[in-house]
């Protein structure tokens, strides 16, 4: 059986200062925005920021009183509000959680956006409040951690080395960095596949 879960996408955290928090992810661990909004129903903005090749962290701030964020800063803050995994198919994960008795609620599918959604809560997932979404990875990313064009690598010198980015199924990059002589024994074994 083919489990319908794809991978962790991000860590979403609830924070009172979205700028504070932004300018701490983004000054000094090198994080790089991607895509953001605002939600005036549920007084909530977000960002999403990439960590690297393949990591992200998602700001949550209330943008006003009545946020369903509200309860969760009360007394704290920030903190991790909950995690998000990818999954190929929505109805194959309701059908799976219903399978094995564990609940789930809020399904929402936004068409303007392509994403599908439900939540597990923390109760029926050891403490933990975990999304699970339909989505494509890379509508969701910066330019600047995506490889430009309908290329699914690139290869460059930088230095002494060869510098491969491979785009990762999850969306975003993945670089590696390879002596001549790798660079060399790779070409190799692809030619030989």
């Amino acid at each position: 059986m083919v489990l319908p879960i794809l991978r962790i996408d991000h860590i979403s955290v609830a924070v009172h200062d979205r700028q504070k928090a932004e300018d701490f992810f983004r000054s000094i661990l090198g994080a790089i925005p991607c895509a953001s909004s605002a939600d005036p129903v549920m007084k909530y903005s977000w960002q999403v920021l990439s960590l690297g090749d393949l990591s992200r962290i998602e700001i949550l701030c209330p943008t006003s009183r009545g946020s369903f964020l509200d309860s969760f800063l009360e007394k704290r803050e920030g903190g991790v509000h909950h995690i998000t995994l990818q999954t190929r198919n929505i109805e194959e994960t309701k059908a799976l959680l219903h399978r094995h008795n564990i609940p789930y609620f809020g399904a929402n599918e936004y068409a303007d956006v392509l994403w599908k959604e439900i939540f597990i809560h923390p109760r029926h997932a050891f403490g933990v409040l975990i999304q699970i979404a339909e989505f494509h990875p890379e509508d969701w990313l910066s330019d600047y951690v995506k490889i430009s064009g309908d290329r699914t690598w690139k290869v460059q010198q930088v230095g002494e080395r060869i510098q491969v980015e491979l785009a990762h199924p999850g969306g975003g990059k993945m670089t590696l960095n390879l002596t001549r002589e790798e660079a060399r024994r790779l070409a190799q074994e692809l030619t030989e596949a």
